[in-house]
């Protein structure tokens, strides 16, 4: 199974379970970041065995073909002192190194062929793991103000905001209504300042008036010439 299969189902598994206790979205995405992160230490303790193993089949390797050299080296000692019953005992076991040795090499074939898959996946996976924390900030502020306007649509479509609005039409009327009140108490009273200015538009009438007689007089004594 790649990791990719099984990180799936453990994401499908757990927003599932989200989804059914109604959690909030940005658990979800925290879950999600961690999740991926889980798996990456999971995928990099696993290419670490992996890796070992790999070197310990190479070694493995090396010691049958050292062994198979060996054993040729024997054989064709045994040769030398006309020994064919021990030649051919050692070409034997030569053979047995040989056949561990192919056996090893095909499955450090089929190790090397795993590992490239894992570390493209490991690849992949990192990439977006970046990804998403790139655009966690994103989200949940999308998040944030996507509920705070449902909010605000809630409240302005509530009948209680048409009543606390009546109920402030209601206490304007009454200010108003103390507000003219207070103005009918007043009505028809002059205060100190009114007075003085009533004295004041008097002088001005009556400067007016003595500089109309004095323009009639100049004139009605032009027209006597």
């Amino acid at each position: 199974m790649s990791i990719f299969s099984r990180f799936t189902d453990i994401i499908n598994s757990n927003i599932n379970a989200l989804l059914d206790k109604a959690e909030d979205p940005e658990k979800m995405v925290r879950l999600i970041i961690q999740e991926m992160e889980d798996t990456l230490v999971e995928v990099r303790s696993a290419s670490a065995k992996t890796i070992a193993t790999k070197k310990d089949i190479q070694m493995q390797i090396e010691k049958m073909q050292y062994q198979a050299k060996d054993w040729s080296a024997k054989a064709e000692l045994a040769i030398t002192k006309d020994r064919e019953d021990l030649a051919r005992a050692a070409l034997q076991e030569r053979s047995k190194c040989n056949d561990t040795a192919t056996v090893l090499t095909n499955e450090l074939d089929n190790i090397d062929t795993q590992l490239s898959k894992l570390q493209l996946e490991t690849g992949q996976l990192q990439e977006k793991l970046a990804d998403a924390k790139a655009r966690q900030k994103t989200i949940l502020l999308r998040q944030s103000t996507a509920t705070s306007r449902l909010d605000v649509k809630k409240t302005l479509d509530s009948s209680k905001v048409e009543d606390a609005m009546g109920r402030f039409e209601q206490y304007e009327r009454k200010i108003n209504d103390i507000e003219a009140q207070v103005d009918a108490y007043d009505m028809g009273k002059k205060s100190l300042n009114d007075e003085f200015a009533d004295l004041q538009a008097d002088d001005k009438v009556e400067d007016e008036l003595a500089a109309l007689k004095a323009q009639l007089a100049k004139k009605s004594a032009s027209d006597n010439k």
